[in-house]
C-alpha cells in the first residue's frame, strides 16, 4: 500500500496584514472536521468556491501525511452536518514571496481578528532554508493551538501559557 502524500509547511501569525491584501488572488473557504484523533489524524471536508474536498491528514507539525480527494457538492452537503461545532470560515489570499506562495488566512465568524499564513514546501531542506518576509509574525509551526482542527473545535487560543507540542524532527523556528 503506498504511503500518503506528504505536506510540508510552516505556519506564522500575521499581526498586521498588508492593506493591499484584497488585490491578491483569494477564495472563501469553509471547512469542518468529521473526526480528529488524539494523535492528530483528522478527517475534514472543505468548500472552496464551487469545489469540495474530503481530506485526511495524519500527524502533527511541519511534515504530515495528507490525502485529499475532490467530492461532489451533494457529498459535501451530506457530510457537512457531521461537522457541527467543529467548523471554521476564512478567506485565503495567495501572496507571492521568494518564489513561493504565502497563503494568508483571514478568519471570519467566531475566529474574526485572527490572521495566519502558511507556506508549503517540496521538502524539509527547502522549508528550513525559507526566510519569511518581514510582515509575517511569530512562527507557530507545531503549536497545535493554531492548527485548523483546534481552531475549529476550541476557538481562538489565549496567549496565556503555552501548549506548544513539537514532535521529534519538528522545529520551532
Amino acid at each position: 500500500m503506498p504511503s500518503p502524500a506528504r505536506e510540508i509547511e510552516r505556519k506564522f501569525l500575521v499581526d498586521s496584514p498588508a492593506e493591499d491584501l484584497g488585490g491578491f488572488p483569494h477564495k472563501k473557504i469553509r471547512q469542518g472536521y468529521i473526526a480528529v484523533t488524539d494523535g492528530g489524524t483528522e478527517v475534514r471536508v472543505r468548500e472552496e468556491g464551487k469545489c469540495h474536498f474530503l481530506t485526511i491528514k495524519e500527524g502533527r507539525g511541519e511534515n504530515r501525511g495528507q490525502e485529499e480527494v475532490e467530492i461532489k457538492h451533494s457529498q459535501f452537503a451530506a457530510l457537512w452536518p457531521l461537522t457541527r461545532g467543529q467548523r471554521l470560515k476564512k478567506i485565503r489570499y495567495e501572496v507571492p514571496h521568494g518564489g513561493r506562495i504565502v497563503e494568508v488566512d483571514v478568519y471570519r465568524g467566531k475566529l474574526k481578528g485572527l490572521t495566519t499564513a502558511e507556506v508549503e514546501f517540496p521538502d524539509e531542506g527547502t522549508s528550513h532554508d525559507f526566510r519569511p518576509p518581514e510582515w509575517l509574525g511569530r512562527e507557530i509551526t507545531g503549536d497545535e493551538r493554531y492548527s485548523n482542527q483546534d481552531l475549529a473545535r476550541y476557538g481562538r487560543p489565549s496567549e496565556a501559557g503555552s501548549s506548544l507540542h513539537l514532535d521529534e524532527g519538528d522545529r520551532a523556528h
